[in-house]
C-alpha cells in the first residue's frame, strides 16, 4: 500500500462540498489542520493536488466528514457511462446513502458493488500504461473487473506522475504486487518512460521469486510494434489481447485463471496480428505516395534508410578498421545517438567482405544471467554459437577443472573460430548492462581484452580472425587495470552531434523546404541531436504541427518530447544526487562545477556538455524542462 496519496479533481470537487457545509475556508481553518493533526502547508499541498503522507490524507477527509477517502483519492477510475454527480458523490462519501441514491442512482449501485469488503488473502496487481483513450478505457474496465473479482489494483499511468516521489512510489509497487499488467498499445510500444518502467520490473524479479509476473496486453486492432528494448523485456512472455469493451469478460476471466494458478504460461488466446518489433527494416506501404514515406524515428536506423546522415570521419574510421586483423572497435554515445545504427553498418562492412558477423545485444539476457560469471559466460557462448550454426552446446563442454574465463576461451578457440573460414565479427551492444553488476564485469571485460591481445600474438591465428565491436553510453567505472581493460585499447569512436549543414539535408529528405533559419531555430532547441531532430522533422512533414507551434510546446510534457523527457526525469528521480545536480545546471545561468563522478553520470545519460571542467545544460531543451519540473517540486 503507498505511504502518500494525492487528491483527484473530482476528489477535490467532493472535499469542497464539504468544506462549505461545516463553513471552513480552504487553508485558513486551524481547526481543520489541528483536528487532522497535521499543518497549514501539507493542507495547502493536498488542496494543490499534490501527494502527502497517507495517514495526512485520511485525516484531512476525516474531520470534514468524509469517511469513504478513497473517492478522493487519484487513483480512483469512474466508469466511463455513468453521470458524474459531485452532490451524490458527496453524500455517498459522508455515509448518507440514501440521499446520495436519490441523486445518483446508477452511479451509487455501481459504488455499493465496488465497495464490498475485499478477502484478507487479496492479491495486489498494478496496471502500467500510457494515457492514450484506449488503454485508459482498458485501465477502467480492469480496474472495475479486478476490483469486483477481489483484487487490490493500482494504477500507474503517466497521469499519476506527480513530483519526485513518483518513483519510490512505483519502486515500492514493483515490490509488493504479485502481478504487473502492461496495457501495450502503440503509444506504450513507443515509450521510453513505460521501457524503463519494464526494465525495473524485471530487474525486481530477481529477487522477488519473479514477482511481479508480467502480463503484456496488447491494445487496440492492428499490429504493436515494439521497441527494441521492450521487445527484449517481454519476448517470453504470452501476450493476450483487447480491442475494445466487447473482449473485456473474456480477458478478465482469462487473467483471473492465471492469477489465481501457480501456472505462469497460460497459453493466451490466438489473434491475427501479432506483436511485431519496432524492426528498422519495415518497408513503407508500397501504395504511398512517395512524400509520405516517412520512418518514424526510433531505434536502430534501416541500413537502407534515406535518413541516415553520416558522420565523418570517425564513422569512416571504423567501418574501415573493421577490415583490420584482430580490430577492437569502442562505441560510446548517450543514448539515440546512432550507436546501433552505427554498429550495424560496421557489421554490413564484415558482410560484404564474407566475414561472419553476430550481432549481440546484453538488453536481451534475463537479469538471472547477471547473477554469477559462469552464467554470463554461458549465455553468452550460447548466444553467439546459436547465432553461427553450432551444435556443440557451451554445457557440454565446460569443464570444472578450468574457471569460467577459461571454458569460455577453449569453446571459442575449439567449436568457433577453427570452424569458419572468414574472420568472426561479434558486435556487442548494450554492455552498460554489465557495468551494473560489478562482481562479474572486471571478469567479463579483463576476457575480451585477453583476447584481444591474443588476437595481436601473431602465434595465435585463429584470434586474429575475431573482430570486437562493442557498444555503450555510461562511462566505465568498473575497476580494471590498464593492462586488463578493453576500454583503453583498440579505435574509439565519439559519435558528434549533427552539424547545421546535416540537419538541412536531413530537413529536405523529410520534403521539408524551410529555410536555414527554421533549421536554426530547431537547433536552438534541441542542438544536433540526431533522435529529436529526426522527431520534429517527422512531425513537421506529417502535417501535424508546424515548426513554430512545435518548439513552443517542446520543453512541457504536452509537447512531442513529453515521452522522451520524462524518461529522463524517471532516472533523475531515482538518484537523488543526480537530481540535485542536474536541478543546480537547469537553473544557473552559468557553467557549474560538479562532483567528477555526477558530472560523468550527467554527461553519459547525455542532459551535459562539457564546458572546460564544468558543465551546461546540453540543449534548451532540457534547460528549460528541468527548470519548470525542479522548480514544481
Amino acid at each position: 500500500m503507498r505511504d502518500t496519496i494525492r487528491a483527484s479533481e473530482l476528489g477535490l470537487g467532493i472535499v469542497e462540498i464539504a468544506r462549505r457545509k461545516k463553513g471552513w475556508t480552504r487553508t485558513s481553518t486551524p481547526l481543520w489542520w489541528d483536528l487532522a493533526r497535521t499543518s497549514r502547508a501539507t493542507l495547502r499541498r493536498f488542496w494543490r493536488g499534490i501527494a502527502i503522507q497517507r495517514d495526512a490524507f485520511e485525516e484531512i477527509c476525516r474531520v470534514v466528514g468524509i469517511r469513504d477517502w478513497q473517492l478522493i483519492a487519484d487513483d480512483w477510475l469512474w466508469p466511463e457511462n455513468l453521470t458524474l454527480n459531485l452532490e451524490a458523490l458527496y453524500w455517498w462519501a459522508v455515509g448518507q446513502h440514501e440521499t446520495a441514491t436519490r441523486l445518483a442512482p446508477g452511479l451509487i449501485e455501481e459504488l455499493r458493488r465496488l465497495a464490498k469488503p475485499l478477502p484478507a488473502t487479496t492479491q495486489r496487481l498494478t496496471v502500467l500504461y500510457c494515457t492514450d483513450p484506449e488503454s485508459e478505457a482498458l485501465a477502467r474496465h480492469l480496474q472495475l473487473g479486478l476490483l469486483a473479482a477481489g483484487y487490490t489494483l493500482s494504477l500507474a499511468g503517466d497521469r499519476q506522475r506527480q513530483g519526485l516521489t513518483w518513483v519510490q512510489r512505483l519502486s515500492e509497487e514493483f515490490v509488493h504486487c504479485e502481478g504487473l499488467l502492461l496495457l501495450l498499445s502503440n503509444v506504450a510500444a513507443r515509450s521510453e518512460w513505460l521501457t524503463d518502467a519494464v526494465r525495473q520490473a524485471r530487474e525486481q524479479q530477481v529477487n522477488h521469486e519473479g514477482k511481479p509476473c508480467l502480463l503484456p496486453i496488447r491494445v487496440g486492432s492492428g499490429a504493436v510494434r515494439l521497441n527494441y528494448d521492450l521487445q527484449g523485456y517481454l519476448i517470453d512472455r504470452p501476450v493476450w489481447s483487447w480491442q475494445d469493451e466487447r473482449d473485456t469478460p473474456g480477458l478478465l476471466q482469462r487473467l483471473c485463471q492465471q492469477l489465481q494458478s501457480d501456472q505462469r504460461a497460460i497459453a493466451p488466446p490466438s489473434f491475427s496480428e501479432p506483436l511485431a518489433p519496432l524492426l528498422p527494416d519495415s518497408q513503407p506501404s508500397p501504395s504511398a505516395e512517395p512524400e509520405l514515406q516517412l520512418e518514424h524515428p526510433g531505434g536502430q536506423v534501416n541500413l537502407d534508410s534515406r535518413f541516415y546522415i553520416p558522420r565523418p570521419p570517425s564513422e569512416d574510421e571504423a567501418i574501415a578498421a573493421i577490415l583490420q586483423p584482430g580490430a577492437l572497435i569502442r562505441i560510446k554515445a548517450p543514448r539515440q545517438m546512432g550507436k546501433t545504427s552505427l554498429m550495424a553498418r560496421i557489421l554490413q562492412r564484415g558482410r560484404q567482405a564474407d566475414y561472419n558477423t553476430v550481432p549481440l545485444s546484453f538488453q536481451l539476457a534475463d537479469s538471472p544471467v547477471f547473477s554469477d560469471l559462469e552464467r554470463l559466460l554461458q549465455w553468452f557462448c550460447a548466444s553467439v554459437g546459436r547465432r553461427l550454426g553450432l551444435s556443440q552446446r557451451p554445457r557440454e563442454t565446460w569443464d570444472a577443472m578450468y574457471s569460467s574465463k577459461e571454458n569460455c576461451t577453449i569453446y571459442f578457440e575449439d567449436h568457433v573460430l577453427p570452424n569458419l573460414t572468414q574472420p568472426l565479427v561479434l558486435g556487442l551492444d548494450e554492455v552498460d548492462r554489465v557495468f551494473q553488476h560489478p562482481a562479474i564485469a572486471a571478469d567479463f571485460f579483463s576476457l575480451l581484452r585477453a583476447w584481444y591481445d591474443a588476437g595481436r600474438d601473431g602465434d595465435r591465428p585463429h584470434w586474429q580472425h575475431l573482430r570486437l565491436v562493442v557498444v555503450h553510453s555510461t562511462e566505465v567505472y568498473v575497476p580494471l587495470a590498464l593492462n586488463r581493460s578493453p576500454f583503453n585499447v583498440g579505435l574509439p569512436v565519439v559519435l558528434p552531434e549533427l552539424t547545421g549543414p546535416q540537419v538541412q539535408q536531413l530537413a529536405a529528405l523529410h520534403g521539408l523546404s524551410g529555410t536555414a533559419a527554421d533549421c536554426e531555430a530547431l537547433m536552438a532547441m534541441v542542438g544536433g541531436h540526431p533522435y529529436l531532430i529526426r522527431l520534429a522533422l517527422y512531425h513537421v512533414a506529417r502535417g501535424y504541427q508546424t515548426l513554430p507551434a512545435l518548439l513552443t510546446t517542446a520543453p512541457t510534457e504536452a509537447g512531442i518530447y513529453g515521452d522522451h523527457l520524462r524518461r529522463h526525469l524517471w532516472q533523475l528521480e531515482q538518484h537523488p544526487e543526480l537530481a540535485e545536480a542536474m536541478e543546480d545546471v537547469a537553473v544557473t545561468e552559468t557553467p557549474v562545477r560538479l562532483e567528477t563522478a555526477i558530472a560523468f553520470k550527467l554527461h553519459s545519460m547525455g542532459l551535459v556538455h562539457w564546458a572546460g571542467s564544468h558543465v551546461v545544460p546540453r540543449c534548451e531543451l532540457y534547460r528549460r524542462y528541468f527548470q519548470d519540473r525542479f522548480g514544481a517540486s
